[in-house]
């Protein structure tokens, strides 16, 4: 199935609200994507899945160094014949407000975040269309 973010059935919404992990993949120039664990929260309100992470990360340099920005990713959450793959442009930010709204949301769902201070940056997906199975 193919869905837009506004139009997610309540099966998908909660699959997106279980406490599962995802992969992020990001496209390399000329290589094969670079594809990353991460813990991701959606926003449907908003229609943002949201990654905290680090300055350091490889996530981060690749959607920061990426000649487009923004950048378009895929996050892929799995579990056994449920999946969902949401689709859009990545953006990489250190605002305080942005990394403080992701830390929460990200508390939420799993557990409370470590403390990255300064080094802390969050990746913003706005999803256009989201895939899959729940």
């Amino acid at each position: 199935m193919t869905w837009r973010p506004e139009d997610l059935p309540d099966e998908a919404l909660r699959f997106l609200a279980e406490r599962h992990l995802a992969t992020l993949s990001i496209p390399r120039s000329g290589r094969a994507p670079h594809v990353t664990p991460v813990g991701f929260t959606w926003d449907s309100d908003s229609g943002l899945a949201r990654i905290i992470t680090f300055a350091g990360a490889e996530k981060v340099r690749l959607i920061s160094t990426f000649k487009e920005s923004p950048i378009p990713v895929a996050i892929c959450q799995v579990d056994g014949g449920r999946w969902l793959t949401l689709e859009g442009c990545g953006v990489v930010s250190a605002d305080p407000l942005r990394c403080a709204e992701g830390e929460r949301r990200y508390a939420q769902r799993y557990r409370p975040p470590s403390n990255r201070g300064t080094e802390r940056r969050i990746i913003e997906v706005a999803v256009s269309r989201i895939l899959g199975r729940a």
